[in-house]
């Protein structure tokens, strides 16, 4: 499993069904050097914006994922269009909202491009350590030639993000979410350690919002779908004043705290609902 940030991915591992070989396949590649963009929204970075990502398909972005690729809004859609039909049936088996899944894949991959997925079919960066008896590869990460895991087909990867998920128990407060609650699944995870990126989760809902994603959760629950309008990023000021999260801690309480109303707490950080995850960071003036 991948945990990414803007600067190196953190990568994290599961168990596998994948079939034991004798001599694991293992190749060297070098991670590409991609020249930086100008300006980020979300969990991409746009270099050409667009309105609706659904009906323009000239923009170009850069995806911050186990390497930082260059893709357009076309190549996601494509990607999306691709895997859907994966996320929703491991949604269904699981619990783990599509969104979640398709926005962290697309996030982690570079929406299929990056090196990991396009040799080794592994979608979410989930490196080998001494468990994986399977096929390999090799390639420069948080250190020279790491081994990880190859599949033979990208199901492989899904499958083994699944249960990476659901065989962790620090993860477990996650099912007790919603699953329609793609934001709060968002912050649980940062919160659990599934990334050290602050910014983490507000890319990962980013994402989520620009494509969409949400839809396939309401298709698996049968729910009517309503589009949301992307939030803008937080920008924190030098007189701002922030606030981590807690155990016990409440927005009522952190407004009493702090001498300011719960409903301007959510105003002040883009917040939807009343879900708090630990650690979270949060304006409070």
């Amino acid at each position: 499993m991948a945990a990414c940030n803007t600067s190196q991915s953190v990568v994290r591992t599961s168990k596998s069904n994948q079939p034991k070989t004798s001599e694991p396949v293992a190749q060297r590649v070098k991670k590409p050097i991609y020249r930086p963009a100008t300006a980020k929204s979300g969990g991409v970075t746009t270099q050409k914006s667009t309105s609706n990502p659904a009906t323009n398909t000239a923009s170009s972005e850069i995806l911050e994922a186990t390497t930082r690729v260059k893709v357009t809004t076309e190549m996601v859609l494509a990607y999306i269009e691709k895997y859907k039909n994966i996320a929703k049936e491991n949604m269904v088996n699981t619990g783990i909202p599509a969104s979640i899944t398709l926005g962290q894949a697309i996030l982690e991959s570079g929406a299929g491009t990056g090196p990991l997925s396009v040799q080794a079919n592994n979608h979410f960066g989930i490196k080998c350590h001494k468990e994986w008896t399977g096929p390999s590869i090799r390639y420069t990460d948080d250190a020279e030639n790491e081994c990880f895991r190859k599949y033979e087909e990208p199901s492989g990867s899904f499958k083994d993000h699944s249960y990476f998920l659901t065989s962790r128990p620090r993860y477990a407060s996650l099912f007790q979410l919603g699953k329609d609650d793609y934001a709060a699944w968002a912050r649980g995870l940062k919160a659990a350690g599934y990334a050290t990126d602050p910014k983490y989760p507000e890319k990962l809902i980013g994402l989520i919002e620009r494509y969409q994603l949400s839809k396939y959760d309401a298709e698996v629950l049968g729910n009517d779908y309503m589009a949301v309008v992307p939030q803008k990023e937080i920008s924190y000021t030098d007189d701002s004043q922030k606030y981590t999260v807690v155990k016990g801690d409440t927005l009522y309480s952190i407004s009493k705290r702090f001498n300011i109303t719960v409903e301007e707490l959510k105003r002040k950080n883009n917040m939807v609902d009343n879900t708090l995850s630990l650690g979270q960071t949060i304006i409070v003036k």
